[in-house]
């Protein structure tokens, strides 16, 4: 075997040397993320800069890229808080982040990539701790679970606001009460709605009572203004004419008008 040319090997060193400095000089971000630069020589993480976005990056080969999701995560939380009373009340919820993307340098300078572990979870816990102790079990249970949502929301946002994380929502997914303290909520609650049944019951047979008296009272006035109406004249004349009407039937034989109490007709004779 032929030795090499004294000048090829150096060329092949070289070449060797230039894959490897291009190994580590070539850098990809893939989608939904960004990449924060650390360079070596020179005050460690770039601050003053926008972060790396996707794609193909060349860097000096001492340099370093640390590359983060940017795109909306969850944070799913199982926690055990104190209501007003002191009873223990499980809350699961969830957080949906994500890392302000402008400041996505001082957020590894001041957090690292453990930032969910060292403020995110803290903040959310906090806050729940704080907004649950303000309510009874009953407020949990029934009518204030999107109130606790909204204020657990609104107060984690306040504790991760200096932390270069942006908070998106707070959903609570459930609320578990003691299992005694729930069947005495429902029980309190169920005797509760049969009072209001009971109630309307009431209300509505004292309107239907209403309506009989009222009108009952109409037909005794009506009655009451017909008999004044109803003079001595105004009932002869009433009688004759249904006295006649009588005597059109085949069972009339004889009648004799004005013959009767009070001046009226007879009907005298039937088959």
């Amino acid at each position: 075997m032929e030795k090499l040319p004294k000048i090829g090997i150096p060329v092949i060193i070289i070449l060797v040397l230039l894959i490897i400095v291009l190994a580590k000089s070539a850098v990809t971000i893939d989608s939904g993320e960004a990449g924060v630069l650390y360079k070596t020589f020179d005050n460690g993480v770039v601050v003053d800069e926008p972060p790396l976005g996707e794609g193909f990056h060349l860097i000096a080969p001492w340099n370093k890229v640390f590359v983060y999701e940017v795109r909306q995560q969850e944070l799913f939380e199982k926690m055990k808080v104190l209501s007003s009373n002191g009873l223990e009340i499980q809350i699961d919820a969830s957080a949906w982040y994500e890392p302000v993307y402008g400041d996505l340098g001082n957020l590894h300078q001041s957090l690292g990539k453990d930032y969910l572990q060292r403020v995110i979870q803290p903040a959310i816990r906090s806050a729940a701790r704080s907004v649950v102790g303000r309510y009874t079990p009953e407020q949990l249970y029934s009518s204030k679970r999107d109130a606790i949502q909204d204020e657990i929301f609104a107060e984690t946002k306040l504790i991760l606001s200096k932390q270069y994380v942006q908070l998106n929502e707070v959903l609570v997914r459930d609320v578990t009460l003691p299992n005694t303290i729930k069947e005495a909520i429902e029980r309190k609650l169920r005797q509760e709605q049969e009072s209001l049944e009971y109630e309307f019951r009431l209300v509505t047979a004292s309107k239907e009572a209403e309506k009989v008296r009222i009108e009952a009272q109409g037909k005794a006035d009506a009655n009451k203004i017909l008999s004044a109406s109803l003079t001595d004249k105004i009932l002869q004349d009433k009688g004759i004419d249904a006295t006649l009407k009588l005597a059109q039937s085949p069972n009339a034989k004889v009648v004799v008008v004005g013959s009767g109490d009070s001046g009226l007709p007879l009907i005298l004779g039937n088959n």
